[in-house]
């Protein structure tokens, strides 16, 4: 039986929670725009995810089930706008995740960006998977609804966005509200979601 506690995941969860991100994305909109070959993207996405969990380890946090079936990705308040300079080092290391496809993903990312709602003060849903085989069972629920715990502790609202069309009405249900519809540029591009959670009353 699943353990639907939620923890903090630290280095110890590392794999699984990369396994769990990369299979829950592995038909995403916008990760299919940015790599459109589904064996390429699957070895990328674990690449990327691996890259993003030390990036959360050290500008957010990470929540999740002790075995990492349902992860989450913040930022906090005054870290939400964040990028990591782009250093010789870093770039090097985007090519080894994106490949022939960095491009893409750049433009994906300058767009999140530019749509990413202003200002610090609020909590910030960067990425939200449930491995496959567990979807279904109320864990990503369970996990985002523990962040958001954090942001009314904090008195500020959470902020998201999405590709995926049928995530718009689950992320309804736990109170966000659409902000903004917007499209990236290009022929096939993913269409977004920008939603926000307010404070609660």
């Amino acid at each position: 039986m699943t353990d639907r506690t939620v923890i903090p995941l630290d280095e110890t969860h590392r794999a699984a929670a990369v396994a769990t991100l990369a299979a829950a994305f592995q038909d995403d909109p916008a990760v299919s725009w940015i790599i459109p070959d589904p064996a390429v993207r699957a070895r990328r996405l674990l690449k990327m995810y691996d890259w993003l969990f030390s990036d959360h380890l050290t500008h957010g946090f990470i929540l999740g089930t002790p075995g990492a079936e349902a992860v989450t990705m913040w930022r906090a308040p005054g870290k939400v706008h964040y990028r990591t300079p782009l250093r010789p080092g870093h770039l090097l290391h985007l090519l080894q995740i994106f490949g022939p496809c960095i491009l893409r993903a750049a433009k994906v990312g300058d767009c999140i960006d530019a749509h990413l709602l202003r200002g610090e003060g609020r909590y910030y849903l960067r990425y939200a998977g449930v491995r496959p085989e567990y979807q279904g069972k109320g864990l990503g629920g369970l996990t985002i609804r523990a962040g958001l715990a954090k942001a009314a502790q904090a008195g500020v609202p959470a902020v998201l966005e999405t590709a995926t069309e049928s995530n718009v009405g689950l992320y309804q249900r736990l109170g966000f509200a659409v902000r903004e519809e917007w499209d990236v540029p290009g022929r096939g591009a993913p269409h977004f979601w920008t939603m926000e959670h307010p404070v609660p009353a």
